[in-house]
């Protein structure tokens, strides 16, 4: 609805561009892969499985933006509906999952440790970043610096404090995780990775809607994200190519 809705967003003119482009991420990206994966996981697929917890924790993550950081619109209640039914179905997916028998799937060469630096390297980066801002803020009273994609207030804080929250320290506990090879470790890694390259995707799509709109010093192309996404891709890749297609009993749904 953003997208043909070109007034649904009452937020300033940078906010508004990257809710439309989280819209357009959604539509063209997860959407499908939450579909496909949950056709799949019925049929008894294990990947599918953990690609359909990961792309509701990108919903989770994504409609968080939607429901905490814009402004009221008039599909607030909607947001908060895909917002809470996802946060749900997460929890249900996970604590039904038998994380032993999802790791004794994987394949004794799946490189689950270079997978755990990727993500590792992901927390240490991101967490040092916006720990830094907040610092400088804390001891300056400097305002954190914008980033390529322009987030006016409130968005911007509220993305300081997902990060901090969510992403960070769930991608620091996988990355200890699956170096040690624990079950969850390779659970959580699957659904994280999956969820974030979707994610890394929406920022990559949201500095072109920027640019596209004509936000003031907004840009189309950070050249430190085509690295970073790559990384993510290719250990969620990884470490689904690493499980064996044995077949997980049909959830019941």
């Amino acid at each position: 609805m953003g997208l043909v809705w070109r007034g649904l967003y009452q937020d300033a003119p940078a906010n508004a561009a990257t809710f439309r482009a989280y819209d357009l991420g959604t539509l063209t990206l997860a959407t499908p892969v939450f579909v496909g994966a949950l056709a799949r996981a019925r049929r008894g697929s294990p990947r599918a499985e953990l690609v359909w917890a990961g792309m509701l924790a990108y919903a989770v993550y994504t409609y968080a933006y939607h429901v905490f950081g814009a402004a009221m619109d008039a599909l607030f209640l909607a947001h908060v509906a895909v917002f809470v039914l996802a946060a749900v179905a997460l929890g249900v997916l996970l604590t039904g999952l038998d994380a032993r028998s999802v790791a004794q799937r994987f394949r004794e060469r799946t490189p689950v440790r270079a997978v755990a630096a990727v993500l590792a390297l992901l927390a240490g980066s991101l967490g040092a970043m916006w720990t830094y801002q907040s610092l400088r803020y804390a001891v300056t009273g400097a305002p954190p610096e914008e980033g390529l994609l322009l987030q006016p207030p409130p968005v911007g804080h509220l993305g300081y404090a997902m990060d901090l929250t969510t992403l960070v320290p769930a991608w620091a506990t996988a990355a200890v995780l699956l170096w040690r090879r624990h079950p969850w470790g390779h659970v959580l890694g699957t659904v994280l990775l999956t969820s974030s390259a979707v994610i890394q995707a929406n920022y990559l799509i949201a500095l072109r809607s920027q640019a596209a709109a004509g936000i003031p010093g907004a840009t189309a192309f950070d050249p430190q994200e085509p690295p970073i996404a790559a990384a993510i891709v290719g250990a969620a890749a990884a470490l689904l190519a690493g499980m064996r297609p044995q077949a997980f009993p049909a959830p019941a749904v």
